[in-house]
């Protein structure tokens, strides 16, 4: 079971005064991979209250989702606070996100979306919105699963997780 954590980076939200609709979306679909949630936090555009934040969720989770901050605005810190914490990106995840987004709207050009590796867990910041989130997902949920996997140490060959169930010489 794949263990995600999900995090809301809004203002608002943080202070009760918009209800977070991304991050219950992000939890629904997740479900399709035999993920379950096991954290869902709200904070505010707080780059240092983000950054200790995704320290504390690795230590419980393969996964970190993050929703929200993600656009050029002043408070839209979280590919910053996120690129802080990894230790290496996986700009593919980001790149197919955008490339995907920008079929949809123009304005996919304009986020700052990071993804990358602290330890052993993933970290992807998706957009803010619940359509957004549920489009980027839509195309990153395919690899989460193989990625992970990766990640925690699997020798499987990548040939070998396309082909499961057909006849294929997959060496471990």
């Amino acid at each position: 079971m794949i263990k995600v954590a999900i995090l809301t980076l809004s203002d608002k939200g943080s202070k009760g005064q918009r209800e977070d609709t991304s991050g219950p979306a992000i939890e629904k679909l997740v479900k399709k991979i035999g993920a379950e949630a096991v954290s869902y936090d709200i904070l505010p555009d707080e780059k240092l209250m983000i950054k200790k934040k995704l320290i504390s969720l690795c230590q419980k989770a393969d996964l970190i989702l993050t929703t929200g901050g993600t656009g050029v605005s002043p408070r839209d810190v979280t590919p910053d606070a996120t690129k802080e914490v990894i230790q290496y990106e996986i700009p593919g995840i980001a790149e197919a996100m955008r490339a995907a987004s920008l079929k949809k709207t123009p304005y996919a050009m304009i986020s700052r979306a990071v993804a990358g590796v602290r330890g052993k867990t993933l970290i992807i910041n998706l957009p803010g919105s619940p359509k957004a989130v549920k489009e980027n997902l839509a195309v990153i949920l395919p690899v989460l699963r193989h990625t992970i996997e990766k990640l925690q140490g699997s020798m499987e060959e990548c040939a070998c997780q396309r082909n499961k169930g057909r006849k294929s010489s997959c060496h471990k």
